[in-house]
């Protein structure tokens, strides 16, 4: 008998060691820390081991068929305007949210737990996450958190040696908008903690932002006083420089998030995929897309000037959007494992492009838009609006076929 007792606790014991274990975010604390742990032959290397396990934030969300996608700030998502676009999206072939999460200036959109260091940033425009992720579940709506990443005049204003200075000042573009380093390594820490924190409330992925330096850089390299950080000694001119840190960032945040199990996304100036890099803002197309999930270039019609030989692209979105999909579809197809593709089209106006009456984009041109990306077999996309105003009755699967 007492042979008999033996065996069945030792089975026991080796049908538990089979089960997967997936942690809580009660028990994710206290996993982080037991970092490693010493056996009389070799330490464990528990980081690795744990990379089979995720974490669960207790909400349930299934990957749409393809993800259709609308922009919405922290002040819709938390206010009066967040119940007509879940109605937008029931009533209609959309299924997914952008959720400001660190918004453009670089504040917080919700207020974190007393004492977390991002306590100063929280802003209350999202007062109840948990009751906008329960209403997410409950509709169905895929939840997607934007972080804008390098700009960020918070940051910059507080910490100035993280940032780019003239004459002792902090540089501010045209716009009154700062920007931190991409060179420092804090800089990336601090972000994609905050990455975490919004996977920790349930959404199911990261989409990272103004994922670069500010526009135009390679003309103000040499005005600005800025650290290189580890980069300073790296045998490689300013611009490869700015490419590697601004990749390497990328590598970084989906290496950290990968206990997490949410997709990481990053958006991207479309002309990117154009070039081999851009000499300024250090965004490498190929090199990007090799290190996320999702790749969002950002190709409203309005933001382009003569390329692809159209000399008005705003006035002829079915047209520039086709060109560029030829040249993305080519870009990616030499990649071994290409992201999804899904970009960002526009569901605005531009009147800062006319003299006269501006180019208005409604139903038409917005389904031109997103009849160009499926017949080049891109099947995902993404609506922006700034003040979340979107276009009625537009048919979302408009000339799709598969």
């Amino acid at each position: 008998m007492r042979l008999g007792k033996y065996l069945t606790f030792v089975s026991a014991i080796f049908v538990c060691l089979m089960i997967p274990i997936v942690i809580s975010a009660d028990e994710a604390e206290i996993a982080n820390l037991h970092k490693e742990r010493q056996t009389s032959i070799k330490p464990i290397d528990v980081d690795k081991k744990m990379k089979r396990f995720t974490y669960d934030s207790g909400y349930e969300f299934e990957y749409p068929d393809a993800v259709r996608g609308i922009y919405v700030t922290g002040n819709s998502a938390g206010g009066s305007r967040f119940d007509k676009l879940v109605d937008l999206i029931e009533t209609t072939d959309l299924n997914s949210m952008v959720i400001d999460i660190k918004e453009d200036h670089g504040n917080l959109t919700f207020k974190p737990e007393e004492g977390s260091p991002y306590e100063d940033i929280g802003k209350n425009y999202i007062d109840d996450p948990k009751k906008l992720m329960k209403t997410l579940e409950e509709k169905g709506i895929y939840p997607i958190a934007r972080i804008v990443v390098f700009k960020d005049t918070v940051l910059a204003k507080k910490r100035p040696d993280l940032s780019f200075t003239k004459n002792g000042k902090v540089w501010t573009n045209g716009n009154g908008d700062a920007f931190v380093s991409p060179f420092q390594k804090e800089v990336w820490e601090y972000n994609v903690e905050i990455a975490k924190k919004a996977a920790e409330m349930g959404f199911q992925e990261i989409q990272f932002d103004y994922v670069r330096f500010p526009e135009g850089f390679e003309h103000r390299d040499e005005e600005l006083n800025y650290s290189l950080g580890d980069y300073k000694d790296a045998d490689m001119n300013n611009i490869k420089k700015r490419v590697e840190a601004v990749t390497d960032f990328v590598a970084y945040a989906r290496e950290e998030l990968s206990y997490y199990d949410v997709d990481v996304a990053v958006d991207i100036f479309g002309y990117a995929a154009t070039l081999e890099e851009t000499p300024g803002i250090g965004q490498n197309f190929s090199r990007i897309s090799k290190n996320v999930d999702v790749i969002s270039s950002m190709i409203y019609p309005s933001h382009w000037t003569s390329y692809f030989g159209i000399e008005k692209p705003d006035m002829e979105p079915y047209k520039l959007v086709s060109e560029y999909a030829k040249v993305e579809n080519e870009v990616l197809g030499k990649l071994e494992d290409p992201p999804v593709s899904r970009p960002w089209i526009q569901d605005f106006e531009a009147p800062w492009l006319y003299s006269g009456p501006t180019k208005q984009y409604g139903k038409a041109e917005v389904e031109a838009q997103i009849k160009a990306l499926y017949e080049h077999d891109i099947h995902e996309f993404l609506l922006w609006n700034a003040g979340n105003s979107y276009t009625e009755n537009v048919d979302y699967k408009v000339g799709l076929t598969k």
